[in-house]
Order: C-alpha cells, then sequence, then structure tokens
C-alpha cells in the first residue's frame, strides 16, 4: 500500500506540473497573439493615418494657386486625364504612391484597398482638373468624388481597425470646417 501511495501521488503531483505548464504555455500564446494584433493594428493605424495625410497634402499642393500641373489623356483610357506635376509636385505624386502602396501592404481588407484606390483615383482626377482650372475657377463638382472616397476609406479603415462606425454626418462636418 505504501509503493501505491506514493506513485499516486507521485503522479498527481506529475499531472499537475504538466497540466500547469499547458496552461502556462497556453497564456503565453494567447499573449503573444495579443500583441502581436496590437502591433499589427498600429502599424495599420500609422499607415493610414500616412495615407490620409499624403492625400491631404497632394490636393493641397494641387489647389495651391502656385502648382503647376498637366495633364495628358491616360494611354489605355483616353477619357481620363492623368496629372503630371513639376519639380516641386513629383515629392506629393511619389508621397502619395508610397502610401498608397504601403496601405496594400498592411490592410487586411478588400473594402479598405477598394477605397483606398477610389481615393488616389480622386485626388488625381482634382489635380488633371486643376491642370485646366485655376484654383478658384475649379469646379465644385471636382471636389465631391474626393469628399466622398475620403469618408468610404475613412469608414473601412475604422472598421478594419475594429472602431466603432462614425455617422457620415461627422466627416462632412469636419470636412465643411477644414475647407471653409
Amino acid at each position: 500500500m505504501g509503493i501505491a501511495n506514493t506513485a499516486i501521488t507521485a503522479l498527481v503531483a506529475l499531472l499537475g506540473v504538466a497540466l500547469g505548464g499547458w496552461l502556462s504555455l497556453r497564456n503565453q500564446d494567447r499573449s503573444w497573439k495579443r500583441d502581436h494584433a496590437r502591433q499589427w493594428r498600429d502599424i495599420r493605424l500609422a499607415t493610414y493615418r500616412d495615407f490620409v495625410a499624403a492625400s491631404r497634402e497632394y490636393v493641397a499642393y494641387a489647389l495651391e494657386p502656385t502648382a503647376n500641373i498637366g495633364a495628358i489623356p491616360h494611354p489605355r483610357n483616353p477619357d481620363i486625364l492623368m496629372p503630371y506635376f513639376d519639380a516641386d509636385g513629383r515629392p506629393y505624386r511619389e508621397r502619395l504612391e508610397t502610401a498608397s502602396t504601403a496601405v496594400g501592404l498592411v490592410s487586411e481588407s478588400a473594402e479598405t484597398l477598394r477605397a483606398t484606390g477610389d481615393v488616389v483615383r480622386s485626388v488625381r482626377r482634382v489635380a488633371a482638373a486643376r491642370a485646366g482650372h485655376s484654383e478658384p475657377e475649379l469646379p465644385a463638382q471636382e471636389l465631391e468624388p474626393l469628399w466622398s472616397a475620403q469618408r468610404a476609406f475613412l469608414t473601412a479603415a475604422r472598421r478594419e481597425l475594429g472602431l466603432i462606425e462614425v455617422p457620415l454626418s461627422t466627416y462632412d462636418a469636419q470636412s465643411s470646417r477644414l475647407d471653409g
């Protein structure tokens, strides 16, 4: 009986150590996954912030009265004008291209990628329209698709980041406050 009790006690202790080790490993794995998700969320947030800033700077440059912008027909679709910039505007174009590519690298959502493309096309249309008009003569309808694309991007990015939905009227109020 003494040997059986000792064996059972040792087996229970060994089982306790194994269970404790498994629980510890499981908790470490969960902690690692949470940290990994948090890191990627931070990376996405920074990337999306950089993209929004780059698109805003691109538009701000395009609307600058001294901006020297030209436009030529797209090689595959002559109905679409492609803007081109002088040396002063080139950094804005390059920053936008880099930021939109970075979004493509880190985004997990097809909706966010689609919205990113819409923003890029919209800012290019604004710049192409600006090539044919002075800043005060730029038709307001050239800017409306841009604001819609930016709202769609913000909504998609917030959804991907797990943030609450913001009513579209909030974006509209923010845009008019910044533009006016």
